[in-house]
C-alpha cells in the first residue's frame, strides 16, 4: 500500500506459500493493483506508514460527523473476509477504539462545544443485528425464544424496523453502555478463521436532531441527520472454516446477503445508470431493477446505498487467502463507481408558517376533544341504558321468583290438605272395608238360604212313614212334585224361617243404603283404592 498515491498492490502469491494452497494449481497468478480514495496499513507497527485506529477517523470519521451537522444522512459499513479486522475497525478495543466510539465521542463534544440558547440538540441510538435473514433488537435481553422484528415502509420514513428500541442519549457514557449491551447480545462463534467470529451483521444507529431558532427573524429551522455504522459478518468459505451444522447454515446466510449486497452495488455501478436517459423501454426498466428486497440487509441499506446518504465503504483485507482478498478489492472497486443523491434533511419554518401550524394543530386538536367527548357522552348513554336494561331485568326475575315462591307455597298447602283428608278417609275406608267383608259373608249366607232353604219334619211324622212318603214322591210327576214341596215349603215355614226372612230384609235395606253411601262417596272423591273392588263386585 502506498499512502502518498492511495494505491494498493496485491502480490501475486509463490509457490511454497502454506496460506495459499490454489498456488498448486496450474492457474497463473499475476499482480494487481487498485486504486482508492483511502487506503491504510495496518500490519506490523514498526512501519513508517503503519495507520492507527485514530488515522482512519482522522481522514474520514471527522468529515462524516460534518456531513451530519449539515443535516446529511451518512453510512459507513465494513466488508471484508472472515478475520480481517472489520469488528475491530468499527468497535476497536478499550486502548484503541474504534470508528463507532470515536465517532460518538465526536459528536458529544461538537455538541458541547457548539452549545448555545439557539440551538437545541436530541440524539437517539439504536442497535440490531440480522442474523439468518431476521432482524433482532440487540438492546433487548436474550430470551429462550428469539423475538424478530419486522420490517416496514412508509412515505415519510422510508424503511426502517418496527419496534425498535430507540434509546434518547445525553453524554458519551450513555453510549458506551449501549454499545457493551449490544456487543453481550450480538451472536459470536468460533470458527477455524477466527475465534470470535461474527455470525450476524450488526447495524449501529445515531439520529442527530437539532433545532436552531433565529430570534432576528423569528424562523426555526429543523435538521435532522441518521448516522448508519454497520459492521457486516465476513464472507467464509466452508472449506476453510470447516464449519458443520449451525455455523455451517449461518455462513450460507451470510453468504447469501453478502451475494446480494455485490448485486446491488454491481447494479448501481453500471455506468448507464449514470448517464440521464439512458433508460429508455420495457426491458431497460427491468434491467435497471435493483434487487435490494432478495435480502433483509439490502433492503435496510436501501436508502444508505443508493438513496439520500453519503456513504464510505471501508475493504479489510488479510494475507490469509488470495482469492478472498482479490474479491474483496473488486468489491470495493466497484463500490467506488456509486454515486449517491445526498440533500439535506432541513425544514425551515417562518413565524407565519409555524403560528398557521400552531392554529392548525390546535384546531386538530380541538376536534379530537370534541369527537372524545362525543364518544365518551354515547358510552355513559351506552352504560347508563345498560344499568336500566339490566335493573328492569332484575326486577322481572324478583317478580319471577316471587311468583315461583307463591306457587310452591300453594301447591304445599293443597298437598297438606289432600295428605290430611287422605288421612281422615283412611279409618273410614277401613271401617267401610271391614262392613263390606262382613256384609260379603251376610250376603252369602243370605243367598245361600235362598238356594237350599232349611226343611223343618213335622213332629207327627214318623221315620218310616216318612221314608214312605219320600219314596212315593219320587214316583209323582215333576209339576205334582214342585206343588208338593211347596206345600211342604208353606206348612213348614213356622218361626225360624220368618226370622231368617226378617233378617234378611234388614241385610237388604242396610245393602241398599250402603249402595246409596258408597255413589255419593264416588260423587264426592273418585273411585281409588278397595272402594273401586266393590265397584267391581
Amino acid at each position: 500500500m502506498d499512502p502518498a498515491s492511495q494505491k494498493t498492490t496485491l502480490n501475486a502469491p509463490s509457490e511454497i506459500d502454506p496460506a495459499n494452497t490454489r498456488s498448486q494449481s496450474r492457474r497463473i497468478f499475476e499482480d494487481k493493483s487498485f486504486t482508492f480514495d483511502k487506503s491504510f496499513w495496518s500490519h506490523d507497527e514498526g512501519d513508517a506508514h503503519y495507520a492507527h485506529q485514530e488515522d482512519i477517523y482522522n481522514s474520514f470519521g471527522e468529515e462524516f460527523l460534518d456531513h451530519n451537522f449539515d443535516g446529511y444522512h451518512t453510512c459507513i459499513f465494513a466488508y471484508g473476509q472472515t478475520g480481517s479486522g472489520k469488528s475491530y475497525t468499527m468497535m476497536g478495543s478499550s486502548e484503541q477504539p474504534g470508528l463507532i466510539p470515536r465517532t460518538c465521542e465526536g459528536l458529544f463534544e461538537r455538541i458541547e462545544s457548539e452549545q448555545s440558547s439557539s440551538i437545541t440538540y436530541n440524539v437517539h441510538v439504536s442497535y440490531f443485528e440480522v442474523y439468518n435473514e431476521h432482524v433482532r433488537d440487540l438492546l433487548v435481553a436474550r430470551t429462550n425464544t428469539p423475538q424478530y422484528l419486522k420490517i416496514r415502509e412508509s412515505k415519510a420514513d422510508g424503511v426502517y424496523v418496527q419496534n425498535l428500541t430507540d434509546e434518547p442519549v445525553k453524554c458519551f457514557a450513555d453510549v458506551e453502555r449501549l454499545m457493551r449491551i449490544g456487543d453481550i447480545n450480538r451472536t459470536t462463534a468460533s470458527t477455524k478463521m477466527n475465534d470470535t467470529s461474527s455470525r450476524s451483521h450488526a447495524v449501529f444507529t445515531i439520529m442527530l436532531k437539532q433545532i436552531q431558532h433565529d430570534m432576528s427573524t423569528d424562523e426555526t429551522i429543523e435538521r435532522c441527520a441518521r448516522m448508519r455504522l454497520v459492521d457486516l459478518a465476513g464472507s467464509e468459505r466452508a472449506k476453510s472454516t470447516e464449519a458443520t451444522g449451525q455455523r455451517l447454515r449461518e455462513g450460507g446466510n451470510i453468504n447469501q446477503s453478502l451475494s446480494t449486497l455485490g448485486r446491488v452495488i454491481g447494479a448501481l455501478a453500471d455506468p448507464k445508470r449514470q448517464r440521464p436517459g439512458s433508460s429508455s423501454g420495457k426491458a431497460s426498466r427491468t434491467r435497471d431493477v435493483v434487487p435490494y428486497r432478495d435480502s433483509v440487509l439490502t433492503w435496510l441499506l436501501k436508502d444508505s446505498l443508493g438513496g439520500n446518504s453519503k456513504t464510505a465503504m471501508v475493504a479489510c483485507i488479510a494475507p490469509s487467502d488470495y482469492d478472498e482478498t482479490l474479491s474483496t478489492l473488486r468489491y470495493a472497486d466497484q463500490a467506488k463507481r456509486i454515486r449517491t443523491r445526498a440533500t439535506v434533511n432541513q425544514d425551515a419554518v417562518t413565524a407565519a408558517e409555524r403560528d398557521a401550524k400552531i392554529l392548525s394543530m390546535q384546531e386538530t386538536i380541538r376536534t379530537l376533544q370534541n369527537n372524545l367527548n362525543a364518544a365518551a357522552t354515547r358510552k355513559r348513554e351506552d352504560i347508563d341504558r345498560q344499568a336500566t336494561e339490566l335493573e328492569d331485568y332484575q326486577k322481572q326475575v324478583q317478580v319471577m321468583q316471587r311468583l315461583m315462591e307463591e306457587t310452591r307455597q300453594v301447591s304445599e298447602c293443597k298437598i297438606r290438605a289432600l295428605t290430611n283428608e287422605v288421612e281422615e278417609l283412611r279409618p273410614l275406608n277401613e271401617t267401610l272395608e271391614r262392613e263390606i267383608s262382613s256384609l260379603r259373608r251376610h250376603l252369602g249366607l243370605v243367598l245361600g238360604e235362598l238356594k237350599n232353604p232349611i226343611r223343618l219334619p213335622t213332629a207327627k211324622s214318623e221315620p218310616d212313614s216318612g221314608v214312605e212318603m219320600e219314596g212315593e214322591k219320587e214316583n209323582l210327576p215333576m209339576e205334582e212334585y214342585e206343588e208338593d214341596e211347596d206345600e211342604g215349603y208353606q206348612d213348614g215355614k213356622d218361626e225360624v224361617t220368618h226370622e231368617v226372612h226378617t233378617r234378611a230384609n234388614d241385610i237388604l235395606k242396610d245393602l241398599a243404603l250402603f249402595r246409596k253411601k258408597m255413589a255419593d262417596d264416588r260423587s264426592r272423591f273418585g273411585v281409588r283404592g278397595p272402594l273401586g273392588e266393590i265397584q267391581g263386585n
